[in-house]
């Protein structure tokens, strides 16, 4: 069965492409299919993730499933959340992920509470007007390091210290990484609930 990913995001595709792949699933990104990118006018993670999926299977005729993800730091009530891939934007940086560690890691000088939240938000839909979408949702809890370490992952996985490993995402083993992280708990969880609703 072909499945559009509502995401251009090579990182998200190679994530979930492994995750997806046991159930048969081909995962073809929207890019692929001429799909422009959805709005996302929300402010929480589970609506601009069904925004995405409604939009990307309405565009298409297929299946779709779509992530929204973020980090959620204590210190900022929960912040920079939905809006983590613009966040260094808002101090004057352009977007990229090295900027988004730059600007998190300012805002935090001096700050002792830095504990914080990976989370990841999965919605799947059989069509775009599916009334019982599938939702699945994956948190991972750490701190936020004082400085980046390790080269693996992206985003801001080179500041987010997992205490149970000792060490940030980004210096964790790729495979250990996908089957700890917030989005591979999510992964998990809807690739069980696919198997359970839609097989």
């Amino acid at each position: 069965m072909k499945i559009v990913l509502a995401s251009n995001n090579a990182g998200k595709l190679a994530e979930l492409h492994a995750m997806f792949a046991p159930l048969g699933f081909e995962l073809v990104p929207q890019g692929q299919l001429g799909i422009p990118e959805a709005e996302e006018p929300f402010h929480t993670f589970i609506e601009n993730a069904l925004a995405k999926a409604r939009h990307a299977a309405r565009l298409s005729g297929l299946p779709a499933v779509a992530d929204d993800a973020g980090l959620c730091v204590d210190a900022f009530g929960g912040l920079p959340g939905v809006q983590t891939a613009f966040y260094a934007t808002q101090f004057g940086y352009p977007k990229s992920d090295d900027n988004n560690v730059r600007a998190l890691l300012e805002q935090m000088q001096g700050m002792t509470n830095r504990r914080a939240a990976m989370v990841s938000t999965l919605v799947a839909l059989r069509s775009a007007d599916d009334p019982e979408p599938l939702v699945a949702v994956g948190r991972v809890v750490g701190e936020i390091a004082r400085e980046p370490m390790g080269s693996n992952g992206f985003g801001f996985d080179p500041v987010m210290f997992i205490p149970e490993f000792g060490k940030t995402f980004a210096q964790l083993p790729l495979e250990v990484k996908n089957a700890n992280s917030h989005r591979g708990r999510a992964a998990a969880a809807m690739v069980a609930l696919m198997r359970e609703r839609w097989l």
